[in-house]
């Protein structure tokens, strides 16, 4: 055997080695494939009803808000009523029962007044002071 010979059967084992290797990884990419086509298949066959599940929800979701925009909607027109029945009542009986509360105070303190005597005077420097208060005056601080 000459030298090229020998360089010929070494340059066809090393391509028979090639091939055979290239064969192995494409027989594992052709398996990773198949993997992968069938859990698109498995994803896809549950994905649909989660989806339609979804758009199920969505839609009832949608149903809902507008019930509760009408219940705002109502709730907001009964709270302005409330506010110019509350503006009406407080201008239509508000002065007269201030009057009327007013009047029965005076009156109360008049009643009460009546069988006191005068309280005594003091006079200093020309000037008349009243004298002292029933009860006195209260301490501002609280108690505890």
């Amino acid at each position: 055997m000459s030298g090229g010979e020998v360089a010929g059967i070494l340059v066809a084992v090393f391509w028979a080695i090639l091939v055979s290797f290239l064969a192995l990884v494409l027989v594992r990419l052709a398996q990773t494939l198949k993997a992968t086509t069938k859990m698109v298949a498995e994803v896809s066959e549950q994905a649909v009803p989660l989806l339609a599940d979804a758009s199920a929800t969505v839609r009832s979701a949608h149903t809902q808000l507008a019930r509760v925009d009408a219940i705002a909607a109502d709730v907001q027109e009964v709270t302005a009523n409330a506010s110019a029945l509350s503006s009406t009542v407080s201008s239509a009986f508000g002065g007269p029962l201030v009057k009327v509360a007013a009047f029965g105070y005076g009156v109360r303190r008049a009643i009460g007044k009546k069988g006191e005597p005068e309280p005594k005077r003091t006079v200093v420097l020309g000037r008349t002071l009243p004298g002292a208060r029933r009860g006195g005056r209260r301490n501002r601080r609280s108690k505890d």
